[in-house]
């Protein structure tokens, strides 16, 4: 069969591609931008990949007609707070248009949990999204999924970091909301088993977990997993904006997806019908079991994708190959040459760095400058990376973005996404036996010229040390 999988680069798209290539079915990528997409090799035979932006309706003729069924995993969880809706129903308008024209049998959309009377408005715009999935010409299947519990997963990500940092914490009222987690595991089965399933047509489904609870049930949950001991208490004077900023100093989230989050998870989201669980024969597992199979996938490494490698973690609001070439006009550039004298040690920490590993050299300046970018609105570094010893292009990496990563050519471009009055990039590449190092920076106006002369007095010692660190 021939599917189509829209959202191919994001959390949930990047698991269910090889289920679906397991199945037997060639599958057909929807992405923004063909640079972020890192297809394994293995898979190749069986995925081509297609580049469509949902806005621009033009673009959505590369979709082919011949296709079998279709995944619409297209959310917008940290758009702009005024019209993301909009954009979110524009988006699935023009997806209805086109497969209207297609021969596609089954939409498949993974929805929010919305039987609360008071929805978010991040929860409303996904129940008006499935509306408007429904008047298409094929049958819709939606699944509605509260917090999704998974290595790497937002909602894990946010447990971890304020488990992990806080022994004690203070907490907004709207932890004590109810909630139904469940596995990433099980949202997968629950996807590819709807797959051309006719007892799913035309249908929608809550999907969720054994396990109904609190927010501060899942905190002291993970809490009992990690062994450490945590007392919450929860306070009724915390606004949503304080509850936004609360998550963010803390946790690895951006402001915007922190006041999505806010914003949800004042609202109730419990199954109110598991039919689907004996309709597919799936039986999810609980919140216990779901946390330990996420801390062995950290501990191992073996992290399938993460929410930060999406672009709506950090500042790109367009294509990343705009930025892939490194300019040279009008740009202040530091550069650095050292002889290497092994290159797939070399390769092995350019490869490492940032995240737990660090920059090798002046972390606490790196920290500092994180810290700095949080107070003024910025991504700052504690998204880290996602897995310790492999990057690809799209990955987020502290404040940066990985525009580019080739270890057989030796080459990586980073790009900053921290806030700063003009752009910069960081360039590794080998040549011979030659490390060369280079930080461009295209200043915006005579701020972005100030901000350069007041940290080039810091670049002699941070870069050259790391440098030298990446060499021996």
């Amino acid at each position: 069969m021939k599917i189509l999988l829209t959202g191919a680069t994001g959390y949930i798209g990047k698991r269910l591609l090889p289920l679906l290539i397991g199945e037997g079915h060639d599958v057909i990528c929807c992405v923004r931008d063909k640079n972020r997409f890192n297809c394994p090799i293995e898979f190749q035979d069986k995925v081509s990949v297609i580049e469509v932006d949902f806005l621009q309706q033009d673009t959505l003729a590369a979709i082919p007609e011949q296709i079998d069924a279709a995944y619409y995993l297209i959310h917008s969880m940290s758009g702009s707070a005024t019209n993301f809706d909009e954009l979110e129903s524009i988006s699935a308008r023009n997806f209805v248009q086109r497969l209207n024209q297609t021969q596609a049998k089954q939409v498949i959309y993974l929805s929010g949990i919305v039987n609360d009377k008071s929805l978010s408005k991040h929860l409303s715009s996904r129940k008006k999204v499935e509306e408007i999935l429904n008047t298409g010409t094929y049958a819709t299947t939606t699944l509605r999924a509260g917090i999704i519990v998974g290595s790497g997963s937002a909602s894990f990500e946010i447990i971890r970091d304020l488990v992990n940092k806080l022994p004690i914490m203070i907490t907004p009222k709207w932890l004590n909301t109810k909630c139904q987690p469940i596995a990433i595991p099980d949202v997968l089965d629950f996807l590819s088993k709807s797959l051309l399933n006719p007892v799913t047509y035309n249908q929608s489904f809550d999907i969720g977990g054994p396990d109904i609870l609190t927010y501060k049930e899942m905190l002291l949950g993970f809490a009992e997993a990690k062994k450490l001991k945590r007392w919450i208490f929860t306070v009724p004077v915390m606004t949503p904006k304080l509850s936004s900023y609360w998550l963010y100093f803390v946790t690895s989230t951006s402001y915007r997806l922190a006041s999505a989050l806010v914003s949800s998870m004042k609202v109730e989201v419990v199954c109110s019908d598991n039919r689907i669980n004996e309709l597919l024969h799936v039986t999810p597992m609980t919140y216990k079991q779901a946390l330990s199979r996420a801390l062995i996938k950290v501990d191992e490494d073996k992290v399938a994708s993460s929410w930060k490698d999406s672009l709506i973690s950090g500042r790109f609001s367009s294509n990343m190959s705009e930025y892939l070439k490194v300019p040279k006009k009008d740009c202040f550039i530091d550069r650095r040459k050292m002889e290497i004298i092994d290159r797939d040690f070399t390769i092995q920490r350019i490869w490492s760095i940032g995240g737990d590993t660090g920059w090798y050299y002046g972390d606490w300046l790196w920290d500092l400058r994180g810290f700095i970018d949080k107070l003024y609105g910025g991504v700052g570094s504690r998204r880290g990376r996602t897995n310790r010893h492999d990057i690809h292009s799209g990955d987020a990496l502290d404040f940066w973005r990985v525009l580019y990563a080739n270890k057989e050519e030796g080459k990586l471009i980073l790009f900053a996404e921290m806030k700063l009055p003009g752009e910069a990039w960081l360039e590794f590449k080998i040549i011979g036996n030659t490390l060369y190092q280079a930080a461009t920076f295209r200043p915006r106006g005579i701020w972005g010229k100030l901000y350069w002369y007041s940290v080039l007095p810091f670049h002699g010692f941070i870069f050259e040390g790391m440098l030298k660190k990446l060499i021996k």
